[in-house]
């Protein structure tokens, strides 16, 4: 259990999550994620990197219970640790290609929306159920999956997207079969890491910096709607109920 990181082959660091059974993180889970991510961009010999999960889907956000023990303690430090994450995704020094299978929720919709490419399972779905969870955030990616018009519709329902969905908006760059998902993430990040590695962090410095968004800051500011939903009693209220009408 745990994050870990490979180098399968020349180029590429592979980072693997695995918090059974569903890839719900910890805030200690979070900042190691963030941390390994960038220990391999900061490896010279690193010209990619594969994020990729173990177990029944890719990640299905935070920990609730932690956040319900601890209370304020644990939101504060989850918004902490997932703007990191994400952060560490986003600012990695070189190409970061997700490997998406299953559930992607919540806060795995901030790694990939901050990933550079993602390599999707055709059993693949994403979204956001913050509002089924009395949270927000994450907004801010999602936005840079789908349109702005659909990425409403499925922040205000909770509803999510498939694999082959994305890949029609352009935001997946290719849907595979289960069992062939590891392999045309890796096939890819060949593909990248075959360019020159200074040529290609000078590149992603360059794409990060025209960027329209500022996804740390956005994300901030949506967090900032997170703690006050917790702190008015409405998030405790709707996950007692897990957001069911008339909960």
């Amino acid at each position: 259990m745990g994050v870990s990181t490979s180098c399968v082959e020349k180029g590429t660091a592979v980072v693997t999550v695995g918090f059974p059974p569903v890839n719900a993180l910890p805030v200690a889970g979070w900042f190691a994620l963030a941390e390994a991510v960038r220990a391999a961009g900061r490896d010279p010999e690193v010209r990619c990197v594969v994020l990729t999960a173990e177990g029944r889907g890719f990640n299905a956000g935070v920990d609730i219970k932690e956040i319900q023990k601890d209370g304020n303690s644990a939101l504060i430090g989850a918004n902490h640790a997932c703007a990191e994450a994400f952060a560490a995704v986003y600012d990695c020094a070189v190409p970061v290609v997700a490997a998406v299978h299953g559930f992607c929720l919540g806060g795995g919709i901030g790694l990939v929306g901050n990933a550079d490419v993602i390599v999707a399972s055709e059993d693949a779905v994403f979204g956001l159920p913050e509002l089924d969870r009395g949270a927000l955030g994450a907004a801010t990616h999602l936005a840079r999956l789908v349109p702005q018009h659909l990425m409403r519709a499925l922040y205000y329902t909770s509803r999510t997207a498939t694999a082959a969905e994305l890949h029609a908006h352009g935001s997946v760059w290719q849907v595979v079969p289960r069992g062939e998902l590891r392999a045309a993430a890796l096939t890819l990040a060949r593909e990248i890491a075959a360019k020159d590695g200074q040529l290609l962090r000078l590149a992603k410095a360059a794409l990060n910096g025209i960027d329209p968004v500022d996804v740390r800051r956005s994300y901030r500011f949506e967090q900032g709607f997170t703690f006050e939903a917790g702190l008015s009693g409405v998030a405790d209220r709707v996950r007692a109920g897990f957001g069911k009408e008339g909960a």
